[in-house]
C-alpha cells in the first residue's frame, strides 16, 4: 500500500512538472505582452504617480474650507517694564504693591508659562476657495485622462515591437527557405555542368546566389535581435528572454467612414479630453484670481492661560472676533489675473491646435489603413504568381529551355514576394492599430483582436 502511495505521488509530481514545462513553453501572446507592459513600463508608473499627485492636490484644496487650530506653550522670562506689568496682570497676580513707582520702573525679572489655543476660519472669500477646489478636481480628471493616453501609447508601442519580432521571424523563415532553395539549385546546376548541359559560369552564378542568401539570413537574424530589444523596452522588461510569440494571422478589418472616425476621435481621444479638462481648470483659476478683488470675512479666536511656574495656577483669558477686509490697492492681484488669463489663452490655442492635429492624424491613419488593405491583397496575388513562375522556370531550366539568369531572377522574385507579403500582413495589422490609436479606441481588448 505504501509503495502504491509513493508511486501515485511520484506520478502526480511528474505530471505537475510536465504541466509547468508545457506552460513555460506556451508562446507569449500579444495580450500578455500588453498587460505586462502596463504593469511594468516606467511611463505607466510615472503617469500613475502624476494621477496620485493630482488627487492629493484636490484633497489639499478642500482643506481650505476647514478651520485652523493651533496650540503653543510659550516659556519666557524678563524684566522689561511693559512685559513684567502685563505678565503679572495676565497671571492674575497683580497687587497694590505692584503700583510702586520703583517696581513699575525697575521690576524684578518675572517668568511666565503661557498655554495658548488659537484658531481662525475663512467664512467668506468671494468664492475663491470653491473655484480653487474645482480647479484641483479638473486637474485630477486631466491627470486621469493623461494616464489613459499614456496607456494607449504603451499599447501602440508593444503592438509595434511585437509585430517587428514576428516579421523578423518570418524573414528568417523565408531566408532559411531561400537558402535551402539556393543550395538545391546549386546542386542541380552542378549536375547539369557535369552532364554538359550547362556551363561553369552557371555554377558560379549559383554559388554567388548561395552566398547572397546566407548574407540575407544573417541580416534577418540581426533584425530579430533588434526586434526583441525593442519589445523588452516597450514592455519594461529588460530581462525578458527571447521565446516563441503567437503569430498574427492575416485579417480583414472593418472600415468606417472618415467623418465617423474623426467624430469618434473628438469624443474619445484621452489627450484631447485631458487638454479640455485643463482648459476648464484654467478657467477656474482665472475666476479664483478675480475673487481676490472681492471682500473676505475671517473669524478668529484665542484662549490663553498664564502661570508663574509650570505646575502653578494662574489666570486665563480669551478673545474672539470677525475681520472683514478688502484690498484697496491690488496691483499684484491685477498682474496675477493677467497671468492666469494669458495661461488660459495659451491652453485655448493648444486645444485648438491639438484638435486640428488629431483630425489630420485620423485622416492619415484612415488612408494608411485603406492602402495597407489593398497592399495586402496585391502582395498575396504577387506571391502566388511568383511561386508558380519559379516552378515553371525550374522545369524549363531542367529541359534546357531557360538560362540560369532567368532562374535566379525568378528565385529572387519569389523571395521578395514572400517578404513583401508578410510585410503587408503586419503592415495591415499595424495600420489598423494606428487607426485605433488615432481615434482613441486602442485598448488591450481591441489590440487583442489582432490575434
Amino acid at each position: 500500500m505504501t509503495s502504491r502511495v509513493y508511486q501515485a505521488l511520484g506520478l502526480t509530481l511528474l505530471l505537475s512538472m510536465g504541466g509547468l514545462a508545457a506552460t513555460a513553453q506556451e508562446p507569449l501572446t500579444l495580450r500578455q505582452a500588453i498587460d505586462q507592459a502596463l504593469g511594468q513600463n516606467p511611463a505607466a508608473a510615472m503617469a500613475n504617480a502624476g494621477g496620485q499627485e493630482a488627487r492629493s492636490a484636490a484633497t489639499m484644496a478642500r482643506t481650505q474650507l476647514l478651520p485652523r487650530l493651533n496650540f503653543t506653550e510659550d516659556i519666557s522670562r524678563g524684566d522689561d517694564p511693559v512685559y513684567a506689568f502685563g505678565t503679572r496682570l495676565r497671571q492674575r497676580q497683580f497687587t497694590q504693591d505692584d503700583f510702586a513707582l520703583n517696581d513699575l520702573n525697575r521690576p524684578q525679572p518675572i517668568g511666565n508659562f503661557a498655554a495658548r489655543f488659537s484658531g481662525s476660519w475663512t467664512a467668506f472669500d468671494s468664492f475663491k476657495t470653491q473655484r480653487e477646489i474645482r480647479r484641483a478636481d479638473l486637474f485630477r480628471a486631466s491627470a486621469s485622462s493623461s494616464s489613459k493616453a499614456v496607456d494607449q501609447q504603451i499599447v501602440l508601442h508593444v503592438v509595434e515591437a511585437y509585430q517587428s519580432v514576428l516579421y523578423a521571424q518570418r524573414e528568417i523563415d523565408v531566408a532559411q527557405h531561400e537558402q535551402e532553395t539556393a543550395a538545391a539549385l546549386l546542386n542541380s546546376v552542378a549536375e547539369h555542368v557535369k552532364a554538359g548541359l550547362a556551363v561553369e559560369s552557371d555554377q558560379m552564378s549559383a554559388e554567388v546566389n548561395v552566398a547572397v542568401r546566407k548574407e540575407e539570413l544573417i541580416a534577418a537574424q540581426g533584425d530579430l535581435e533588434l526586434g526583441w530589444a525593442e519589445l523588452r523596452e516597450a514592455m519594461g522588461a529588460p530581462e525578458l528572454k527571447a521565446s516563441e510569440l503567437k503569430p498574427i494571422e492575416p485579417h480583414t478589418f472593418a472600415q468606417l467612414a472618415l467623418e465617423e472616425e474623426i467624430a469618434t476621435a473628438a469624443k474619445t481621444r484621452p489627450d484631447l479630453m485631458a487638454l479640455a479638462q485643463t482648459q476648464s481648470a484654467q478657467a477656474s483659476a482665472v475666476g479664483a484670481a478675480r475673487s481676490e478683488f472681492g471682500p473676505s470675512v475671517n473669524a478668529y479666536g484665542n484662549w490663553e492661560e498664564d502661570r508663574g511656574s509650570l505646575g502653578s495656577s494662574g489666570g486665563n483669558n480669551w478673545v474672539a472676533g470677525v475681520q472683514i477686509g478688502i484690498d484697496i490697492l491690488p496691483a499684484s492681484k491685477r498682474a496675477q489675473l493677467a497671468q492666469e488669463t494669458a495661461a488660459k489663452q495659451k491652453i485655448d490655442a493648444q486645444l485648438s491646435a491639438s484638435q486640428q492635429h488629431v483630425r489630420l492624424e485620423v485622416s492619415q491613419a484612415h488612408i494608411h489603413r485603406q492602402t495597407a488593405a489593398l497592399t495586402l491583397d496585391t502582395a498575396r496575388a504577387a506571391m502566388d504568381q511568383s511561386v508558380e513562375s519559379l516552378r515553371i522556370l525550374k522545369n524549363r531550366y531542367g529541359a534546357g529551355l531557360a538560362t540560369i539568369t532567368d532562374l535566379l531572377r525568378a528565385e529572387d522574385a519569389e523571395r521578395q514576394s514572400q517578404s513583401m507579403y508578410w510585410k503587408a500582413v503586419y503592415g495591415n495589422a499595424m495600420a489598423y492599430t494606428e487607426l485605433l490609436y488615432a481615434t482613441g479606441t486602442l485598448t488591450p481588448d481591441t489590440a487583442e483582436d489582432l490575434q
